[in-house]
């Protein structure tokens, strides 16, 4: 193979205040001494490389106003983080080649079937960010189309092995996840400390929100740290016997990330993409058996039994060739679970069940204790059937609130702000009548629209459920938001359509 020359030798590093999120940019001078703009016509990427270290970046020209010397290279924060160089030190550039995977992205929009190399080669241009958004957006894209259950597994099994992987030396290692679609559904925060209290080991790294408007992460993030490396979970879950961290940060499957932030954006979450997702990440956890909350509803992700028995044979086929048990809990998704929607809500949602409030909701209790009760039956002292009785045990007992309590100590005090929003209006009810359904689809849209997950106290607190009486003015929910232009966002969307219907008694 001929190696490529640089174009241009030994430019200064020079790290510029910029945030460019997932993207990889370096800024160069029109000026510059050692390479002519205009020789970067044909070539729309350059590789950047510092000693054994190297990135593909896109490049933008600086006119003089930026004061970019001649023989400097700026390289915004994460170029500069990734390249690992101090500021002075010396790089080179040179014309990138294209990514290796380009090549599997183009004949997966051909409609072909990719094989293990090829999945492999996508996943590894992922985590070394080889690809910008828009070649990642283009392969989930062409994999939302069609893919088969053989490149599933291809694809988790390239997402594990591109990461850490743990091995907590137990036999039994359990954990549950749910595949979401359901504001308010935050069971994991209930059932984590239920577990640990009882004595199996759970250490539940969970995802931030994709199109949700909270994610696990997210809302265990008002309680405690969720930003833990690999040592610190492992010190957590030595103490606790569980933990609720981000799984981002521990650098389990790796890959995932990255499709996550381009996801996100594009409202992307098909079946496939998400089985490669969940599963690759409890794989590289260390989990030996795992339950799936697979929520069905009109307004859920899965809309009826056909698309949720699918699902559900692709889960256990994927899980079975990684190793993995698994069991599958198809759950009633068809209105939101508990009360609050939006990080602080929720949290507050969790700890008055934990608490045993009266004001509890009872709905995201239930549900919590019927899903714990399977993981304790994981456990074979725990009787066949009894896994309920003694869930209900420890949250009865208080055994479990305080053991979230030492989680939380464990995991260390949360680095947001944690308060609810201070905007507030309430949407009310059209006419007398009954609740006959809440949109789970459009609670979440106003929800997200009200600024949520990023601003952790906004959201919306529903005041009536499915079934529920109301009378013509009376408030149905309250939104809650902190950024004014946001809020009215929310606040004219919820007055268009708020989600409810009300059938006239």
């Amino acid at each position: 193979m001929i190696e490529r020359q640089p174009v241009a030798q030994g430019l200064r590093a020079r790290p510029l205040p910029l945030d460019t999120f997932r993207e990889n940019v370096v800024v160069l001078a029109r000026d510059n001494t050692m390479l002519r703009p205009e020789r970067l016509a044909g070539a729309k990427r350059l590789e950047v490389r510092a000693g054994q270290v190297s990135l593909i970046a896109t490049p933008i020209i600086a006119d003089p106003a930026m004061q970019l010397a001649a023989d400097e290279i700026g390289l915004p924060q994460p170029a500069f983080r990734r390249l690992c160089v101090m500021a002075g030190e010396r790089v080179d550039i040179a014309p990138a080649r294209p990514p290796r995977s380009l090549d599997a992205t183009r004949a997966k929009i051909r409609g072909e079937t990719l094989t293990r190399e090829a999945m492999a080669d996508v996943v590894a241009d992922l985590v070394n960010h080889r690809c910008s958004d828009m070649e990642v957006g283009a392969f989930l894209i062409a994999c939302a189309s069609f893919m088969t259950a053989d490149e599933t597994l291809a694809l988790t099994e390239a997402m594990v092995a591109a990461g850490a992987r743990l091995d907590w030396g137990e036999r039994i290692v359990v954990d549950k996840h749910c595949i979401g679609g359901v504001p308010g559904n935050r069971t994991s925060l209930i059932i984590a400390p239920i577990v640990a209290a009882h004595g199996l080991l759970i250490p539940k790294t969970s995802s931030r929100a994709i199109t949700s408007p909270a994610g696990t992460a997210d809302t265990m993030e008002v309680l405690a740290k969720v930003d833990l490396d690999e040592d610190g979970m492992r010190a957590v879950v030595e103490r606790c016997g569980g933990c609720v961290v981000w799984g981002g940060r521990v650098n389990l499957s790796p890959a995932d990330d990255v499709l996550i932030s381009v996801e996100r954006p594009l409202g992307v979450d098909t079946p496939e993409q998400m089985v490669a997702s969940i599963l690759s990440k409890k794989v590289a956890a260390g989990s030996s058996h795992l339950v799936i909350d697979l929520p069905m509803g009109a307004s859920a992700k899965i809309r009826d039994a056909t698309a949720a028995l699918r699902l559900r044979k692709l889960f256990e086929f994927v899980a079975a060739r990684m190793g993995l048990s698994i069991e599958i809990v198809t759950t009633d998704g068809s209105s939101p679970i508990g009360y609050g929607v939006g990080p602080v809500l929720e949290a507050e949602d969790v700890l008055a069940v934990l608490e045993q409030r009266p004001d509890a909701p009872r709905d995201l209790e239930a549900k919590a204790v019927r899903l714990a009760g399977r993981l304790l039956e994981i456990d074979p002292l725990v009787p066949g059937g009894q896994g309920e009785t003694r869930a209900r045990e420890l949250l009865a007992s208080g055994e479990a609130r305080r053991k979230l309590d030492h989680i939380i100590e464990a995991q260390g005090p949360s680095p947001i702000k944690a308060a609810l929003g201070a905007l507030a209006r309430e949407v009310a009810a059209p006419h007398d009548g009954v609740v006959s359904a809440i949109d789970c689809l459009q609670i979440a849209r106003v929800a997200r629209l009200a600024g949520a997950p990023t601003d952790a106290g906004a959201g919306i607190r529903l005041m009536k459920k499915v079934g529920d009486r109301v009378r013509a003015g009376e408030p149905i929910y309250r939104i809650h938001g902190d950024e004014p232009s946001e809020f009215g966002f929310a606040v004219e969307t919820a007055e268009e359509a708020s989600g409810f219907q009300v059938r006239a008694s």
